[in-house]
């Protein structure tokens, strides 16, 4: 029977880096993955240019029960060993909005730096490889394959959440906890769009595609400064993907749309100068013309088709507070299909947050997704899977 170090779960970011690094440090290490081919969600992420990491990252851009749990791992592989590394293989990036780092060309390049980061290290990567079952004894762990049984010191559950089915996301690395006995928090969707309920659905339906810069503050009080898209399902952009890990069923969000205009100090100065100017031209040197269309014929009481002159103090009032106030319950949100992340997991109280090991079960690891820490969009989730990755490995290597 085959003999190894490590048997490290799912050849995603986070199990694929673990690894490479692993296998550079000495270790024997066998890669499994149920797929044909390695980071199948790096290859899709950012719009196929993965966003592989940011450049602020910090602690507090990450959602844990335990939010101190993630600060040890970030600390010691942070953002700039990982462009280090890209840089290494030559790869081209460039700065989106804040702090977003893309690849110039393609995601294959990522995963392609991983695959031969896994071959200097010797890494026996094998795919379409299903894992039937994981025994512990007292020489290790016993893992049944589709190909066999093979044998390990240590396992590492890299196999992600629940986020994207279509990619072969499956509950597996929460069964292995449970099998354990370590806590699996809740989960949820995370960095997804919400659906809204009819009648709004229906009403806003018609300015599907249009894009406006807002800030939308949850009812905890977080709040993003960022786009803001009309779909046909409700609303997304990446404002709406943002507080949605902020966000629990049955709450409101509140929405500005002018985030950095005094509407009332507009509407007072185009009043003096334009006083037949109408409404809703005045808005629309503000706002896309087909919202402000929209909002008109929904809520005539609150945008009135008036002139400037025409518009009294009490509608202005209205008029402000509708558009810098406006609250909106979602009915949900469009779930694991196209969640970019999953809240929850595995409790991060079971693991050591240096090095990513189960506190009650020797050599046993959950790293990247798997565990109960959710980045903000922009790069943070990779860069936990880096850096929890890089954590565990060094253990492995002195274990």
């Amino acid at each position: 029977m085959e003999q190894f170090d490590a048997v490290v779960i799912g050849a995603g970011a986070a199990g694929t880096f673990c690894a490479a690094k692993a296998g550079q440090a000495g270790c024997r290490v066998l890669l499994v993955d149920n797929g044909k081919k390695p980071g199948r969600k790096i290859l899709m992420s950012g719009g196929g240019r993965c966003n592989f990491t940011n450049l602020y990252v910090e602690p507090a851009a990450y959602l844990s029960q335990n939010p101190h749990f993630c600060k040890s791992a970030l600390a010691r592989y942070t953002q700039w060993d990982f462009i280090d590394l890209v840089g290494k293989y030559g790869i081209a990036w460039h700065e989106k909005t804040l702090g977003q780092l893309f690849c110039d060309d393609s995601a294959q390049q990522i995963v392609d730096m991983l695959v031969a980061e896994c071959q200097k290290g010797g890494v026996n990567l094998r795919l379409r490889s299903e894992v039937l079952g994981v025994v512990r004894d007292e020489a290790g762990y016993l893992l049944t394959l589709n190909g066999g049984e093979v044998r390990a010191n240590s396992l590492v559950i890299a196999s992600g959440g629940l986020s994207m089915p279509g990619l072969g996301a499956s509950p597996f690395g929460y069964k292995i906890a449970e099998q354990f006995g370590l806590k699996v928090l809740p989960t949820r969707a995370g960095l997804v769009p919400f659906t809204l309920h009819k009648p709004l659905l229906d009403q806003l339906s018609v300015i599907s595609g249009v894009s406006v810069l807002s800030v939308i503050t949850a009812e905890d009080g977080t709040l993003f400064r960022e786009n803001l898209l009309f779909t046909h399902r409700g609303l997304s952009g990446p404002a709406v993907l943002q507080i949605s890990s902020y966000w629990q069923p049955g709450e409101f969000v509140t929405v500005n749309l002018l985030p950095d205009t005094d509407l009332d100090e507009v509407l007072n100065a185009q009043r003096s100068a334009h006083p037949n100017q109408s409404l809703k031209n005045t808005l629309a040197q503000h706002l896309p013309k087909r919202l402000v269309e929209c909002l008109m014929l929904l809520h005539p009481e609150q945008f009135p088709d008036v002139s400037l002159k025409q518009l009294n103090a009490r509608q202005q009032s209205v008029l402000v507070d509708a558009l810098q106030n406006w609250r909106v319950q979602p009915n949900g949100t469009e779930g694991y299909r196209t969640a970019e992340v999953t809240l929850g997991g595995v409790d991060t109280h079971e693991l050591s947050s240096r090095t990513m090991e189960a506190r009650n079960v020797p050599g046993l690891y959950f790293i990247g997704e798997v565990v109960d820490v959710t980045g903000w969009l922009g790069g943070y989730n990779f860069q936990w899977a880096w850096a929890s990755a890089a954590a565990c490995a060094e253990a492995l290597a002195s274990a």
